[in-house]
């Protein structure tokens, strides 16, 4: 099987995860909060074990060690913002259509319009077109969310939409930072097409602890 027919099977059953706990949440339960939990305590385990496979010799370079310590702290932090934002399934819905909107429109227009790059020594493929038409569609879908949820133009969707496709890009440079820094290509495996749980929610790294602390 071809790498993208894997990333096209394992992103469906992404999908229908996700739908899956909507369904659920009907129901009356709270499985966006536990599925939230779950992904959280999958991209601490990956990072553990990611750090586990670096040589030592690398270990000790740079600070890298400095490094996974911070990486690992903020997963901690992340792990109890997705469980108090889990609880609250619209605005998780809200985030993963602008997250999912963004990283698309970046992934597209960007192999399309090219361009300069924004940091060729940390992620090759991202450019400033990319960029760009990523936060637009992010903030589209953010707009659109509220249009067809309350028929009414939400005027605060539009900065809601820009913060998060910005921040969910600068979550992914994150994660090829440290992945470059210690010479790592994926953190993990589990997902078939996509790398690991880390590679592929790390656009959630800066989301959810900012959107927690806004919350409270």
């Amino acid at each position: 099987m071809t790498e993208n027919k894997k990333r096209i099977l394992v992103g469906t059953a992404m999908a229908l995860i996700a739908v899956g706990a909507g369904v659920a949440e009907y129901f009356g339960i709270h499985a966006v909060k536990i599925l939230s939990v779950i992904i959280a305590l999958g991209m601490i385990f990956e990072l553990i074990m990611a750090f586990r496979k670096i040589p030592k010799k690398k270990m000790f370079e740079k600070n890298n060690i400095l490094t996974f310590g911070f990486a690992f702290a903020w997963l901690i932090f992340f792990m109890f913002a997705a469980y108090f934002v889990g609880a609250r399934p619209w605005i998780v819905l809200l985030l993963l259509l602008t997250i999912s909107s963004a990283d698309i429109g970046a992934w597209f227009f960007g192999k399309k319009l090219g361009g300069d790059k924004m940091w060729e020594r940390l992620s090759a493929g991202k450019t400033w077109s990319g960029q760009i038409a990523g936060i637009a569609c992010g903030t589209f879908a953010a707009v659109m969310y509220g249009l067809l949820g309350t028929d009414t133009f939400l005027p605060q969707l539009l900065w809601i939409g820009i913060s998060v496709s910005l921040l969910s890009q600068y979550g992914d440079l994150t994660a090829s930072w440290i992945k470059r820094k210690t010479g790592i290509k994926d953190f993990g495996n589990i997902l078939p097409g996509h790398g690991g749980i880390l590679d592929r929610f790390d656009g959630w790294i800066y989301v959810l602890p900012i959107v927690w602390l806004v919350m409270l």
